[in-house]
């Protein structure tokens, strides 16, 4: 069985993000791979192992990105592929993303895709939806278990507080949403095979696409941190002075009454 997991590179998400110029500060933040996306390994993994195959990690990226790939192949997948896009698309969105994803993968044998359910940095979770599609293969999103039998495939997904189950076939491509596993931390005999695994190194003229198609559809206005919280209050009086300042408060300062 051949399978793909969809990588990204985000913050570490304890880092505090800093912006200069309206541009995210890269210079010393940490990257980790996106926490979504470690479902997703660790299920590609735990479907090789039953039923045999390869696990492919796969990310479009700078050669920064080497790292999250590394630490994806330490977890236990086979081999790894960045392609690299920063020369050839400024500010590439959701739209090119997809369609560099997909132009890879229509070159390959694919039975099963696995991304994470969204990404940490920008929660769209519009990728790999549209990359199924490109593919024109079924997709279940935000799912919780997966159980294959054969081509067949039954899937049980989040569905606004509920369960949903799903039965489709292979190939097919599912997000991974928490609760779907718990992933693995790589192992030291693991970081080390991790140093010999192929990791292939593609450009967008290796998989004969064309820049000008690729151009993001999204165009970003301005980036922004959140204000800062205003210190609390703490109301004096007795119990009827305090409702009386409260209800004032509510009405003339936050303005939700």
């Amino acid at each position: 069985m051949e399978i793909y997991v969809l990588l990204k590179r985000t913050f570490d998400t304890e880092e505090a993000i800093q912006l200069e110029n309206g541009q995210i500060e890269e210079d010393g933040a940490e990257f980790i791979i996106n926490p979504y996306d470690e479902y997703a390994v660790e299920e590609a993994i735990r479907v090789r192992d039953a039923q045999s195959g390869t696990v492919t990690v796969v990310t479009v990226g700078p050669e920064d990105a080497d790292k999250e790939l590394r630490t994806a192949l330490a977890m236990g997948a086979d081999q790894a592929v960045r392609i690299s896009i920063e020369d050839d698309i400024e500010e590439a969105d959701h739209y090119s993303i997809s369609e560099v994803l997909a132009g890879y993968l229509k070159e390959q044998t694919v039975d099963l895709i696995i991304a994470g359910n969204v990404a940490v940095d920008g929660g769209s979770g519009q990728v790999a939806p549209r990359v199924a599609e490109l593919l024109d293969i079924p997709y279940v999103t935000t799912i919780t278990k997966l159980e294959l039998n054969g081509t067949d495939a039954v899937v049980t997904r989040d569905s606004e507080g509920d369960t949903e189950v799903i039965k489709t076939s292979l190939p097919l491509l599912v997000t991974a949403q928490q609760g779907l596993n718990e992933p693995r931390y790589p192992s030291l005999p693991g970081i080390m095979k991790a140093k010999k695994k192929p990791l292939e190194e593609l450009e967008l003229s290796d998989l004969e696409l064309d820049e000008d198609e690729l151009a993001p559809r999204l165009e970003t206005i301005e980036r922004f941190l959140p204000p800062n919280k205003a210190a609390g209050k703490i109301l004096e009086g007795d119990l009827s002075t305090q409702v009386q300042e409260l209800a004032s408060l509510l009405r003339n300062e936050a303005k939700v009454v």
